[in-house]
């Protein structure tokens, strides 16, 4: 089961960046990932520094789906700290408009504490707790939404909708 899954996994990061794998064959998903965030003039100086201390680490469980409508796989990759704070970046890579097919960071929130991504069809949806008074530190009551498409025509993702929901996993 855990080699199927594993292969699963090889197939669809050939999908979304085959070239740039094909430059080094002992690559795993996860150093191709950050190879490509620390090459991201934007990325975020908290998340470079976790990244580069090893304080910090791309999840080992990208989710992949054709977020900018290309026919092509896009990752969800997300850095987490490995303690409390948990996810605390999600980033789109995409091959989307590169010529070559290199990776490139399409989307980026770099401030999150523990954020959650998730896709449905076209869209991403981040999330991160709201806590309110009365709430215990543990265990907020709610969770900020907020979701992402691909506007073809700006080249980039736009926000669609943000909404507040509760939260009954806690």
């Amino acid at each position: 089961m855990r080699l199927l899954a594993l292969v699963a996994l090889a197939c669809a990061c050939l999908l979304v960046g085959a070239p740039a794998l094909a430059q080094n064959q002992g690559e795993t998903p996860q150093d191709l990932f950050k190879k490509v965030l620390l090459a991201d003039p934007k990325l975020a100086s908290g998340v470079k520094r976790l990244l580069n201390t090893g304080a910090g680490f791309v999840s080992p469980s990208p989710a992949f789906a054709d977020l900018t409508g290309d026919g092509k796989s896009d990752a969800v990759v997300t850095v987490d700290n490995g303690g409390v704070a948990g996810t605390v970046a999600v980033y789109v890579l995409s091959a989307e408009g590169s010529a070559k097919g290199d990776l490139r960071v399409m989307l980026r929130s770099q401030s999150l504490y523990q954020g959650r991504a998730r896709v449905s069809g076209s869209t991403l949806t981040i999330a991160e707790p709201v806590w309110a008074r009365g709430d215990d530190v543990c265990c907020p009551r709610h969770a900020s939404e907020r979701d992402y498409a691909w506007d073809a025509t700006k080249k980039a993702f736009v926000r669609q909708a943000t909404r507040t929901v509760p939260l009954f996993d806690r």
